[in-house]
């Protein structure tokens, strides 16, 4: 089954150009939507994602329609694949998984974005290691101070209760836990 999916921005906006481009490319069946791209829980996207089967081609006007990032288009042509389903963009040709040419660019292109991603993953950890080296410190600010934070160990040496302590300093019991377990580590 061919199957169309369109939708627009704002409630001001009109589908009719997108549905009269959609039934001439000789689609069946007919999901849309009036919901802003940058939200990608749509409820009528989510719909023909579950619903689409082995055989279907999904047919949009334009990939603006469908996705927001390049991201968001691979995650969707993934779920249409593993659905055994075609994907097909009117306005880009190269976008069209019904052919060899269009399977093999739109396999480029993931494989693009999927090095994108990776260097990506490796500059920001090299940059958490060089900030690292430098003394930056990571994660939440510590409720209490060093000097707090010794005064906890001799209470917890001298016998006081977490929950005793945690109240004398307005804190959590899980942040006194904390400073006692790393007693227990030293």
């Amino acid at each position: 089954m061919i199957i169309g999916y369109a939708r627009v921005s704002t409630t001001g906006q009109n589908l009719d150009v997108q549905k009269e481009q959609l039934e001439q490319a000789g689609c069946e069946k007919l999901y849309e939507e009036k919901h802003t791209g940058f939200d990608r829980k749509r409820l009528q996207l989510e719909k023909m994602l579950k619903t689409i089967e082995n055989g279907d081609t999904l047919v949009i006007s334009s990939l603006d329609r469908l996705a927001r990032s390049t991201h968001d288009l691979f995650e969707i042509t993934k779920i249409l694949k593993n659905n055994g389903a075609e994907f097909k963009s009117l306005r880009e040709p190269w976008a069209d998984t019904t052919s060899p040419m269009g399977k093999f660019l739109l396999t480029v292109f993931t494989g693009l974005s999927e090095l994108e991603r990776s260097l990506i993953n490796d500059r920001t950890e090299e940059g958490r290691k060089s900030a690292k080296k430098r003394g930056v410190k990571f994660g939440r600010k510590p409720k209490l101070t060093t000097h707090q934070q010794e005064q906890v160990i001799n209470m917890l040496k001298n016998g006081k209760s977490i929950r005793s302590i945690a109240r004398h300093y307005n804190v959590g019991v899980a942040t006194i836990d904390r400073i006692k377990k790393t007693i227990i580590s030293i």
